[in-house]
């Protein structure tokens, strides 16, 4: 054995240093994937029989073994998939160590496989130069003499399995590492940043070649710290070394923009970046950081800066008439600001219309079939006081659901209106008993009316409403009590909104000296469903039901308020000529006869409201035939020669009723229409010259259009 080393020893001098930096150096090496843990333990035994204990030992404790029986084989089994290894120091000793000492030498840096080496009894590195010498081969050794206890051995190799398992665990974190190299390599070159590191104690600049190529120096040029304040534009020069002083005693971070001047003499622009490293001790020990080439940034800033102030110096020299034009310009920004921010206020309450109105027109339909119903069971249980109270307590309650939607409709401009000649002042004067009423003895109604103005256009029942609302509203805002001022105006030119035309309007104008509204709550103000008052005392549909209202009748509502002085709310309606309309009388029902019993075809697609209907037809003694859809009802008007009347609803998918209405006339030009819908405004040639019967209704008013039409 001694003869062994001796002669591997010449190539061995100086080696154990050497062992360690040639591990090292070979980190770059590929290696494939990292061995899974329950790899072999490779056992060099080159003898016939073998000893089977060794493999057992290993076997029973999980860890399976391969034998190799001659030592180009166990050479050829050495790898990284290799747990560790076990021989016998005599199985060395006829075989030329070299080529195990240059494969040790030759693993990569987190590799150092171990060795267990069986020695006989009295041998070990503390007292065999030949054991210390293996030591110098093999690296990474476990000496265990022979004979040992079982548990001493498996100690051994759960030792070496250990090690092994932390050197696997250590090349993951280094192939982790080469990847974040890599990846930040990679995002540095994408953003075209150099890399630096200063050190504060010598000012040693270590540099990258990108940060090199930012001061226009290449990869072999070398940049020392001095370099770099040489390159820096003198009228920069003493920045830069105060702000990196101050960045050493401060700790920020480092964040400077320079000139430059390259070697060839171009100027150029740098933006370094860069954060102090403490030591243990808290004491700055380095500033690394990253820099790159912003002179394309600059001068595109420079030509900027420059077109500025040759825009300011055009401004500057032009004339008065520019300097009209440019007001003009902001006048005209301003205006269209304020155009498009009434548009946004304005199709947002567009929107809440329409669906407001969606809502209600559907809840028109469903107070349609209860109320239609609750009609005809009040007539069959006449006899039954008890049911009669209940039927009437659910008609009242039906009613104020049509009196809620009437308000919904009416934000949504969907109400139906009977738009005439009204005489406001007239109309005011008449109302005053029941204002004063309303509003108790807190508060004083003062009322100033001009004796001679036109009328205006409008309702004037939903213009009786619109006045009570409001006045209620300002009694409400004065809780303790104060004077609300009804006015009228007429302005012969005016144009109280920009929607709508010049010409001459009336002004309705209910003032308070109450609590008044901020900016915010008066822009909310005619949303429906807003209010500022406690639950259960407002529906915040009062003031969106005569915004609704006004637009109807092509005017507009304007609000104004100052938070703690009060409201004034006006509503503008257009004039109508000097002569006012009388509303034609109206016959007693009891003079409208009940038509005779006729053949009648019902179409609407809502099956309850057709059901409710036809219920009540043939309550009348009429003969109805459904239909849930235009195309059908246009099939059974061409089959049936004796329909005397068609009921259709306005809104059905396919064929409306205004369509259906107009494709009948081919088949029977002299065959009557009543079109019932809960819609009051339906769009230009919708068949609005039909007659109208407005959802929901009684009995009663379907009894009598049809007496109007068949009579």
């Amino acid at each position: 054995m001694r003869g062994l080393f001796y002669r591997v020893f010449p190539r061995l001098r100086g080696s154990r240093h050497g062992l360690r930096a040639a591990a090292y150096g070979s980190q770059n090496q590929g290696a494939g994937p990292i061995p899974d843990f329950h790899t072999n333990v490779l056992v060099f035994d080159p003898r016939e029989r073998g000893d089977t204990t060794i493999v057992s030992l290993l076997q029973t404790h999980g860890m399976s073994a391969r034998v190799a029986s001659r030592f180009p084989e166990f050479l050829d089994a050495l790898g990284d998939d290799v747990l560790f290894a076990v021989m016998a120091d005599e199985a060395l000793c006829p075989n030329d160590l070299t080529p195990i000492h240059n494969w040790v030498l030759s693993q990569p840096g987190w590799s150092d496989l171990p060795f267990i080496v069986l020695t006989a009894k009295g041998e070990g590195p503390e007292r065999d130069l030949a054991a210390a010498r293996l030591t110098e081969v093999l690296g990474h050794v476990f000496f265990l003499e022979r004979p040992f206890h079982a548990t001493t051995f498996v100690s051994a190799a759960r030792s070496a399995q250990k090690n092994r398992r932390r050197q696997y665990e250590a090349r993951a974190r280094m192939e982790e590492m080469r990847e974040n190299e890599l990846t930040l390599k990679t995002a540095l070159l994408a953003g075209r940043l150099g890399t630096w590191e200063l050190d504060p104690q010598t000012w040693n600049l270590t540099a990258s070649d990108g940060f090199k190529s930012v001061f226009g120096r290449g990869p072999a040029d070398t940049l020392t710290y001095d370099d770099l304040l040489g390159s820096v534009h003198p009228d920069d020069r003493a920045r830069v070394r105060e702000s990196v002083l101050h960045t050493l005693e401060t700790c920020e971070d480092y964040l400077i923009e320079y000139r430059t001047v390259w070697p060839d003499g171009s100027p150029h622009w740098a933006e370094v970046r860069g954060r102090v490293v403490r030591s243990r001790s808290g004491t700055p020990s380095r500033l690394v950081g990253v820099a790159s080439d912003i002179t394309e940034r600059r001068l595109e800033q420079e030509w900027q800066l420059r077109q500025k102030e040759i825009l300011e110096e055009r401004v500057t020299e032009s004339t008065a008439e520019l300097w009209e034009v440019q007001v003009t310009m902001v006048a005209e920004v301003a205006q269209r600001e304020r155009a498009e921010e009434q548009l946004r206020q304005s199709q947002k309450l567009e929107a809440i219309g329409q669906l407001t109105g969606g809502v209600a027109h559907d809840f028109n339909n469903l107070l349609m079939a209860v109320m239609g119903n609750l009609d005809l069971l009040r007539k069959h249980l006449a006899d039954d006081p008890k049911a009669l109270r209940l039927i009437e307590a659910a008609l009242q309650g039906a009613r104020r659901g049509a009196s809620l939607t009437q308000r919904l409709l009416a934000f949504a401009r969907r109400q139906e209106l009977k738009v005439e000649a009204v005489d406001l002042a007239a109309l005011v004067e008449n109302m005053r008993e029941l204002l004063n009423r309303s509003v108790g003895g807190d508060v004083e109604i003062s009322v100033r009316l001009p004796k001679d103005v036109s009328p205006a256009l409008a309702d004037s029942n939903q213009v009786e409403l619109a006045l009570l609302n409001l006045v209620v509203n300002s009694r409400d805002a004065m809780p303790e009590g104060g004077t609300i001022r009804i006015g009228l105006r007429e302005e012969p030119d005016a144009r109280p909104h920009e929607d709508l035309p010049a010409g001459a309007y009336l002004c309705l104008s209910v003032t308070d000296n109450g609590k008044g509204m901020d900016e915010e709550t008066l822009h909310r103000a005619i949303e429906p469903f807003f209010s500022t008052k406690d639950i259960g005392e407002g529906t915040g549909l009062g003031l969106s039901m005569i915004h609704g209202l006004a637009l109807q009748l092509k005017g507009a509502f304007v609000l104004s308020s100052v938070a703690g002085k009060g409201t004034t709310a006006e509503l503008w309606l257009p004039a109508a000529s000097r002569v006012v309309r009388q509303a034609p009388k109206v016959l007693p029902e009891e003079t409208e006869s009940a038509a005779k019993p006729a053949k009648i075809l019902v179409v609407d697609d809502d099956l309850l409201i057709a059901m409710s209907t036809i219920d009540m037809l043939e309550d009348l003694g009429h003969k109805v035939m459904e239909a849930n859809s235009g195309v059908q009802a246009l099939e059974l008007i061409g089959k049936d020669r004796d329909i005397e009347l068609v009921i259709t609803d306005y809104s059905m998918p396919g064929l409306n009723g205004a369509q259906l209405f107009e494709a009948a006339r081919g088949l029977r030009p002299d065959l009557p229409f009543l079109l019932a819908t809960g819609y009051a405004d339906l769009p230009p040639g919708s068949g609005l010259s039909l007659p109208r019967l407005s959802k929901p209704y009684t009995q009663d008013q379907l009894s009598r259009e049809i007496a109007k039409i068949l009579r």
